[in-house]
């Protein structure tokens, strides 16, 4: 990646990983050293990166570097106690956990058809063909549940 190209990446990636962070960590400053210390390990590596891959390298970082932060700040103590479910004993956020709540609250068939588009990557068509509805009801019950799990995700105040 050229400096050039590294400039571009804080300018186009910057504000998406502020939020990021802060949902994470829920203080302003913090998240900025995390975005600052997410951009300097993308300059440490950025001949190693291809443009192309630098938001999913970046916020791949984020999330480490996050992760990373919360754990430092609870063994130091500054951190006040996190009575999150979705945290882990390591300080860390089961997404995992989340997703299948929130994947919990779907319909059966908006679970199916979200399931079988996004997990096992079947295209609409095929959808159709396993769930036996047609291929517009697919595309409806697909974008109802992601609504769904978008309006859910953002009110868990977590990654979306």
């Amino acid at each position: 990646m050229t400096i050039k190209e590294y400039n571009k990446a804080v300018d186009d990636y910057a504000d998406n990983l502020f939020r990021f962070a802060l949902k994470q960590v829920r203080n302003e400053m913090s998240a900025n050293d995390i975005v600052q210390e997410t951009f300097t390990k993308v300059w440490i590596k950025r001949e190693d990166i291809a443009y192309e891959k630098v938001k999913s390298y970046l916020f791949t970082a984020a999330y480490h570097t996050t992760i990373d932060w919360i754990k430092k700040e609870k063994r130091s103590g500054d951190i006040e106690s996190v009575n999150d479910p979705y945290f882990s004993d390591s300080g860390s956020i089961d997404l995992k956990e989340v997703l299948e709540d929130a994947l919990g609250r779907l319909s059966e068939v908006q679970r199916s058809v979200v399931l079988l588009r996004d997990y096992e990557g079947y295209n609409y068509q095929e959808i159709a063909d396993i769930t036996g509805l047609n291929e517009s009801q697919v595309k409806v019950y697909i974008f109802r549940a992601r609504k769904t799990l978008q309006a859910y995700l953002k009110r868990m105040d977590l990654v979306v």
